[in-house]
């Protein structure tokens, strides 16, 4: 019996994973709503049209931890947290980044408006943390000092 357990599910295994290396699987919900536009912008102002439809944000109730000076830019933790409710989503850009769009997270409602990274700087530039939350964008800012670049500095 053992055996047969065994070669089921190898052969399961084996079929998910042809079906997923032909294409046949995929996340395509997900990649629908991949902001690809936000991700590829050059400036944070199309970058964030890209995620929220505007590039107006007012400040909000938003702490960013990050370390005032980070010694190696390819590795730059960055954490964010808010108390407004209804938060919809938090973005991370870092503002002199040829593609300022650091990461993008969509949160569920019983969500805790929190989330923790690292993220890749080319050079000293300002962390913006970007909160949509009831239909409204906020948004607060914090400088980083790289001494060693991260994105091919």
């Amino acid at each position: 019996m053992k055996r047969r357990t065994l070669l089921k599910g190898t052969l399961a295994a084996g079929t998910v994973g042809m079906a997923v290396a032909a294409g046949l699987v995929a996340p395509r919900a997900v990649l629908a709503a991949w902001p690809k536009e936000a991700f590829e912008a050059d400036s944070i102002s199309a970058a964030m049209k890209g995620i929220a439809g505007s590039d107006q944000a007012a400040d909000g109730e938003i702490e960013i931890k990050a370390p005032d000076i980070a010694e190696n830019g390819a590795v730059v933790p960055v954490t964010v947290s808010t108390g407004i409710s209804g938060v919809e989503s938090i973005s991370i850009l870092a503002a002199e980044n040829g593609n300022p769009l650091t990461s993008s997270y969509m949160l569920g409602a019983n969500t805790d408006p929190f989330v923790s990274t690292r993220i890749k700087m080319g050079k000293t530039s300002d962390v913006i943390a970007m909160v949509k939350a009831n239909g409204k964008l906020y948004s607060s800012r914090k400088e980083v000092k790289v001494t060693i670049g991260g994105c091919g500095g």
